[in-house]
């Protein structure tokens, strides 16, 4: 297809969906509200809609006092079902797709069902967005005289049932339109590998000699990737090896700690990141700016949002609030409703609203993945924004990191111990941790509590993890590339423990 016919396609789908866009910025609690009646009338013929009467059901009040708040727990027995070929359960529509997750902290997979309607409404509805908003904001852009690089995870059967599962990302590669192929590389094939080495390999020989003009994929692994691609081209940065590159769209984790390194690998003017927020449940947000840390959240993907204030989450006081009660800077959990059947799903993730008019969020952390061992509320955010200060200030880089807790005993106070993979191991770690320290207590007044006079913490703990730990940890349990990630934090220490043993 011409490059200018291209153009002039998307030109015109952008007058389009701005309209819709504008019209839920302005009226924002109208179109969720109207959204939430919409996808109670198409269920209530399913056996949850029966169950909970979705049929009467004429205001959120009512949907909120009916419907219990739900986890992947009391969710696993129907979706088990779902999968063994069962239908009309928790959505009308067949469900042949299950978007397979490794985000539990017992280490099992959650299988997420992904319907027709989440598919085209919410994700690909997403992908046209973040291509027209993109485009909107830098008309003298040339994204379509080249391909997209996308990083991907594996598909497979599950055999028994006809049912599919696998990575989110492959189930969008697999089910794309035909013609979407021709704007992006690898091919199809490539992108569906199961073997992460093969697939790294595969990937590099078919895109090396591609006019590349953007990326799309998880930072942690597609840093492995572009380092990979300067091994076999023997090129100084990946602008040497793509000269038209523009723009990297991410996700999946927090892009601080890693925004040092692809600013040294694309040291190209002008260049841009692009971050979005999706998950297995479904696609929430877009950064609509150049040069933002700020994501619009998108109201009209066929979810209804609901959420959580974290300072009384999982407590007797826990009260759940719709959209249209939220504060700016407060923490919250985030409960959604889909057109993919998941009623009233706390999905684990945290963030914070940093505008109400419009909705616009930043990514906090997960609700699982905090530290509050002795009542420092500790969130990823902090650890991250605390990470980036040390690292510009030591001219340091960071490759993953873990953080637990060193629980309290006899007459010993508790800390924290940091597990760092830094790039080089010439580091001071007690400077570093010193630096660390004074980063934390400037960003939260609970740690910084916790540490005055050392009343209940110590100084942090920093461990040099072996190079290759973290990849190493991954391999073991047959997580390499697509959407694992390495948990930052948490509130136990089995995850630091694993890895203290691969470290000897």
């Amino acid at each position: 297809m011409p490059i200018p016919l291209v153009n002039s396609v998307a030109s015109w789908f952008l007058k389009k969906r701005i309209h819709q866009i504008e019209l839920f910025l302005k009226y924002p609690n109208e179109v969720q509200n109207e959204l939430l009646l919409g996808l109670l009338n198409e269920a209530k013929n399913t056996e949850i809609g029966i169950k909970y009467n979705f049929g009467s059901i004429k205001s959120y009040s009512e949907f909120s006092a009916r419907v219990p708040i739900s986890s992947y727990e009391s969710y696993h027995k129907l979706i088990e079902r779902s999968r063994k070929g069962e239908q009309n359960i928790f959505w009308p529509k067949p469900i042949k797709w299950f978007a397979k997750s490794s985000g539990t902290t017992n280490a099992k997979s959650k299988f997420i069902p992904v319907s027709n309607a989440s598919l085209e409404d919410c994700h690909y509805a997403a992908s046209k967005d973040l291509l027209c908003i993109y485009l909107n904001n830098n008309p003298e852009s040339e994204l379509f005289n080249g391909k997209n690089l996308r990083l991907g995870g594996s598909k497979e059967l599950y055999e028994k049932n006809g049912t599919f599962f696998g990575d989110l990302s492959a189930i969008l590669i697999d089910n794309m339109p035909f013609w979407a192929e021709f704007s992006s590389t690898p091919n199809n094939k490539i992108s569906l590998m199961s073997d992460w080495e093969s697939k790294v390999n595969a990937i590099i020989e078919e895109t090396k000699s591609e006019n590349v003009t953007s990326l799309a994929g998880v930072p942690s692994w597609m840093l492995v990737l572009l380092n990979q691609v300067l091994n076999k081209t023997d090129k100084k940065n990946i602008i040497e090896v793509w000269p038209n590159l523009e723009v990297y769209f991410h996700g999946g984790v927090n892009f601080m700690p890693y925004i040092g390194e692809y600013k040294k690998l694309l040291p190209k003017k002008g260049f841009k990141y692009y971050e979005i927020y999706n998950a297995s449940e479904g696609f929430f947000a877009i950064q609509d700016k150049n040069y933002s840390e700020e994501l619009m959240l998108m109201l009209d993907y066929g979810i209804f949002y609901e959420f959580i204030p974290m300072k009384n989450y999982g407590t007797k006081n826990q009260k759940i609030i719709p959209l249209n009660e939220v504060s700016k800077n407060e923490n919250y959990a985030i409960v959604i409703t889909t057109n993919a059947g998941l009623w009233r799903y706390v999905i684990g993730d945290t963030i914070r609203f940093t505008s109400v008019y419009p909705y616009k969020i930043k990514i906090t952390g997960r609700t699982k993945h905090f530290i509050n061992a002795f009542g420092e509320e500790l969130i990823i955010e902090n650890c991250d924004r605390a990470i980036k200060i040390v690292s510009k200030k030591l001219g340091c880089e960071i490759r993953d990191y873990t953080v637990a807790p060193v629980f309290m005993k006899g007459k010993a106070k508790g800390k924290h111990e940091w597990l760092i993979e830094f790039k080089s191991s010439s580091i001071n770690l007690s400077y570093f941790s010193e630096l660390l320290d004074n980063a934390l207590k400037s960003l939260n007044s609970d740690y910084e509590a916790k540490r005055y006079n050392n009343t209940t913490l110590e100084m942090p703990k920093i461990i040099l993890a072996r190079n290759g730990l973290f990849n190493d940890w991954l391999k073991n349990k047959g997580k390499l590339g697509g959407q694992h990630k390495i948990p930052r934090l948490s509130n136990s220490r089995d995850f630091i423990e694993s890895l203290l043993k691969l470290q000897k």
